[in-house]
């Protein structure tokens, strides 16, 4: 069998948030450990890059990050910002750096930006406040439909793809073609890997995903959530702050709500959360979705990343931006 060569994939292991991804990674990369091959994860949850936001972001616990080498956790500090751009520039990084040790590189998280960035083919133009500015003056002055008739006739793609009545995304295709001189349909995400890869989904019934992420709430409240927001708020930036669950605590630390209260806000909100993951992760057509209670997941993802080694794959995914698809992910779509 092939080990670590140049045809192994990147893996990649989606889906919602209380799914299992952090386990099954561990477990596939004891599996592959068994057949000869090296393996690292590379975290792409982008708010478990924040050192001391561990609870909160359900991050891997000291033994599960001991069993298997774990990169880009605990990376940077709440006060400072990750971006998406930056994290693709890290995740690439260490995509290469693994692959260049021949290691094989397992890619964990459920920010599906963030996952898509480390191994597709998009592109993070900049910004110009100057351009944004003189844009959104515009906006206020000729209205949103003006600007949307402009981006219809320079980048007729991007605007057939856009609500004609949001004007701050209008603004954002305008800025993005006057300043890279190209169509702002060119950096839109395509479904195509820039590094050879496999996505192996987490699926699994409505009501057990409910389950689990009340079960992780109730967790996170005994684990001692409360003192970790405590401890760390004078801390937390704007970004930061924007994880789910640290503003219910802070809203509860400031009297504006009961504990219970708190807790019950962060269950509904995560659900929430899930749902608009699986209605991401659904509109991609590469993805081998697995159901996340199945007895045998551990052998069944170990044979999607032996047939995608083996080519297997390649023709469907070389053709996915051709034909977008909407999976049923177990009853979960909103």
């Amino acid at each position: 069998m092939e080990t670590n060569g140049s045809n192994a994939r990147v893996v990649s292991i989606i889906g919602p948030t209380a799914s299992g991804k952090t386990g099954l990674g561990i477990a596939l990369a004891r599996r592959l450990g068994e057949r000869g091959q090296r393996t690292e994860i590379i975290n792409a949850d982008a708010y478990q890059m924040y050192r001391t936001m561990d609870i909160g972001t359900a991050k891997a616990s000291a033994e599960e990050q001991a069993a298997v080498p774990h990169h880009l956790l605990d990376i940077i500090d709440p006060s400072e910002t990750m971006t998406v751009a930056r994290f693709q520039k890290l995740a690439r990084q260490e995509i290469s750096d693994l692959q260049g040790r021949e290691v094989r590189p397992i890619l964990v998280g459920g920010s599906g930006l963030y996952a898509r960035a480390a191994i597709d083919d998009i592109s993070f133009p900049g910004t110009d406040p100057k351009v944004r500015s003189r844009l959104e003056q515009r906006a206020d002055t000729e209205g949103a439909g003006a600007l949307y008739d402009e981006l219809k006739s320079k980048d007729p793609e991007a605007a057939e793809r856009m609500d004609p009545h949001n004007a701050r995304r209008t603004i954002r295709a305008l800025e993005v073609i006057e300043i890279t001189g190209r169509p702002y349909s060119a950096s839109l995400p395509r479904y195509r890997y820039v590094i050879p890869s496999v996505q192996i989904g987490l699926d699994l019934p409505r009501e057990e995903l409910d389950r689990r992420i009340d079960i992780r709430t109730e967790q996170m409240r005994e684990q001692g959530f409360v003192d970790e927001v405590r401890r760390i708020r004078p801390e937390l930036g704007v970004t930061a702050s924007r994880a789910l669950g640290y503003a219910q605590i802070e809203a509860y630390l400031d009297g504006n709500m009961s504990e219970d209260e708190a807790f019950a806000d962060i269950a509904q909100k995560t659900k929430r959360l899930a749902r608009k993951q699986m209605g991401w992760f659904g509109r991609d057509p590469r993805i081998h979705w697995l159901n996340a209670l199945d007895d045998d997941l551990v052998d069944k993802a170990f044979d999607v990343v032996m047939r995608a080694d083996a080519g297997d794959y390649d023709e469907t995914d070389a053709h996915a931006d051709d034909h977008h698809v909407t999976h049923h992910l177990g009853d979960i779509a909103d």
